[in-house]
């Protein structure tokens, strides 16, 4: 449960108070001012910001309409529903418990659920804490719509998915999961007495003087209630409905972009749990493999401009928000949406980098041909399965990696090129007789090596197939007990969802195989002596899973 003016924004737009320690850099402001209403129009739903700086608000605005169809514009104290930032409060609210004694990271979830189906398996609070369970997110499942009307208790919901086959072992992959989060709210329950909601009013919200903040109700009178959108294909549209039942501590609360800051300041300056513990939480989990994961307890870590970025996204119904924290500069970004049709994430970036000083800002250079084609090549990431394609063609570079979405990179100095339109960037690094060795690769993460390989750049073609064709391939495959792939066509499209997954689009090389643009996997339908498609084999992470077609 997931990613923000014009100049007439009448009194809807104000400015925080700044106080006089903080000098106020107009220029910088300017550019706040000029990405934010490019993103969030005055006609069109909106968008409220917060910027602080060596814990100072430097910024404090509104855009946008809070309200379309009543015409009301969007005021900074505005409460939307932050999805799954609300994970960082469980994630606190677990941690306070630990230092109380009342339960251990290390405590396996059966203490204090007895009849929760482990599969032989040790789950740890930790596990859930990390997205490494094991466990299958519960929105991911394909009843979860036939539900997201309806009211639950958290007991019932928790029968809703427990049963649901596990995704791997504990400890041993991360995939986010809706379902840890959700079980840890229940244990909050369990050890401290008191529902999820209790809880977090009486020991978070009131504490620390967020009177702005509620878990999610929408029978509840909240003022200043933003109104909640999508989109369509004619244009804005008010948000499905969700039961604020079933998020619960995995993304149920309210707040407003002021008082997460005021959450954030809490946080950071240990008035909820101790340094250490705090240090536990925004350190990235490592897998039983000894792979670094890029999340902590409730927090992902990121990378902004080669500083640490400790951070979290919310997506639900109607709202998407980000909320940013750089430890190093004590630079915090907070910015919500009231569509879930407009991601505040990429501006909510952007926006820290330029309170940095070191903004997204790229100028293209003349192209050197003879550079660009000395580029071209296959990279790996020594010890990794994966792939960077670079290849030239009409005078432009490009970047691709494995077989997802080839993209343009465009050069800005000698051997460094830029993503159009995103916040990535490549450098070539050459060796003492100017070959081309590696290529570094710059973007959210910790920067990345890639190796140049001698390897021939894969040809690598979608062709179309025909409709009928790709009719036959639909319905149930059995990749396991319990474990089926379902494929389906929209629009001429071939898509596939595996229990308890999202959807994925797949894409033809030739009438009977398939590729996976998002990841590395290649699916091929096989045909009987008949011509009736009987199963399909797919590839992925160099293992290939027969699945018989069942329906």
């Amino acid at each position: 449960m997931r990613s923000l003016f014009a100049f007439l924004l009448f009194s809807a737009i104000t400015t925080y108070n700044i106080q006089a320690q903080v000098s106020i850099d107009k220029a910088l402001i300017a550019k706040f001012d000029q990405l934010l209403s490019e993103k969030f129009k005055s006609n069109e739903t909106g968008a409220t910001a917060l910027i602080s700086k060596k814990g100072q608000v430097i910024y404090k605005k509104a855009f946008g309409m809070a309200n379309l169809e009543l015409n009301v514009p969007m005021q900074t104290e505005n409460v939307f529903r932050i999805g799954s930032i609300s994970k960082q409060f469980t994630a606190i609210a677990i941690l306070q418990l630990m230092e109380q004694g009342k339960l251990s990271l290390q405590d396996d979830i059966t203490k204090f659920i007895p009849d929760y189906p482990t599969h032989g398996h040790k789950i740890t609070v930790e596990h859930l804490l990390t997205h490494t369970s094991g466990i299958q997110s519960y929105t991911n499942m394909k009843e979860f719509g036939a539900i997201s009307r309806l009211d639950k208790k958290p007991e019932e919901l928790i029968q809703f998915f427990k049963n649901q086959p596990m995704e791997f072992a504990p400890g041993t992959k991360w995939n986010y999961n809706n379902s840890g989060y959700f079980l840890l709210g229940y244990i909050i329950k369990k050890v401290s007495g008191k529902t999820y909601p209790e809880y977090i009013e009486e020991n978070i919200f009131k504490a620390l003087g967020m009177n702005n903040s509620y878990y999610g109700s929408d029978s509840k009178i909240i003022k200043n209630r933003a109104a909640a959108y999508g989109k369509d294909n004619k244009g804005f549209v008010n948000a499905d409905p969700l039961s604020m039942t079933l998020p619960y501590a995995a993304g149920s609360l309210q707040s407003t972009v002021e008082d997460l800051y005021k959450w954030n300041q809490a946080v950071q300056t240990y008035k909820l749990v101790k340094k250490e513990t705090l240090d536990k939480a925004f350190t990235p989990y490592v897998l039983a493999d000894g792979k670094k994961t890029d999340y902590g307890y409730g927090w992902g870590i990121d990378n902004i401009q080669g500083s640490t970025a400790i951070q979290h996204g919310g997506g639900i119904p109607g709202f998407l928000t980000m909320g940013i924290y750089l430890p190093k500069e004590d630079v915090f970004v907070a910015l919500f949406s009231n569509c879930d049709c407009n991601s505040p994430e990429e501006t909510a970036v952007k926006l820290a980098a330029l309170t940095i000083g070191k903004p997204f800002e790229y100028t293209e250079s003349k192209a050197d041909t003879t550079a660009m084609k000395q580029v071209t090549g296959v990279y790996e990431i020594p010890g990794d399965e994966e792939q960077r394609y670079i290849t030239y063609s009409d005078g432009k570079l490009y970047s691709q990696r494995n077989r997802s979405t080839k993209f343009n990179i465009k050069p800005y100095e000698k051997d460094k090129y830029f993503f159009e339109s995103m916040m990535n960037s490549i450098e070539f690094v050459r060796n003492k007789s100017g070959e081309v060795e590696k290529l570094i690769f710059k973007g959210r993460s910790e920067p990345t090596e890639w190796m140049k390989t001698n390897k021939p750049i894969p040809s690598i073609m979608e062709i179309d197939v025909d409709e009928s064709i790709l009719e036959s391939y639909t319905g149930d495959y059995e990749l396991g007990p319990n474990f089926i792939l379902t494929v389906t066509k929209e629009d001429n499209q071939l898509i596939t969802q595996a229990t308890g997954q999202g959807k994925i689009e797949i894409f033809a090389e030739t009438e009977t195989k398939f590729f996976v643009k998002v990841m590395d996997a290649q699916l091929e339908f096989v045909k009987d002596s008949t011509g009736k498609v009987e199963k399909l084999i797919l590839t992925q992470g160099g293992q290939k899973m027969h699945a018989k077609k069942i329906k």
